[in-house]
């Protein structure tokens, strides 16, 4: 190659390379004991969440209880409430059969 070939070679840099940090290498022990850490962590929020369930349970307990007592008087008062009708009923019958018969022409 001489001068001239030389005048128009364009160099083309090399792309620089960056590797990210290396991470830390945490030990096997450190690891485990974060692991046991977490799932303790994880293990609490479940008795928690375990006991609201029960509080919940217990509490729809408490009112399907109610409720049921509540439909038991409901019913007897319907019960009750039938009873006076078929009484008024029957004496509604009886003053219009005395009508019925006080009009008849004797």
């Amino acid at each position: 190659m001489s001068a001239s070939d030389l005048s128009s070679v364009q160099i083309i840099p090399f792309p620089v390379c960056r590797f990210p940090a290396p991470t830390p290498v945490i030990p096997d022990d450190a690891r485990l004991v974060r692991a046991l850490a977490a799932l303790d962590t994880a293990i609490a929020g479940q008795r928690i969440a375990i006991g609201s369930w029960r509080d919940s349970l217990t509490a729809l307990r408490v009112s399907a209880t109610a409720l049921g007592a509540s439909a038991a008087r409901y019913h007897g008062s319907l019960e009750a409430l039938g009873a006076d009708v078929m009484a008024l009923y029957g004496q509604a019958l009886e003053r219009w059969a005395d009508d019925v018969l006080a009009r008849e022409p004797g």
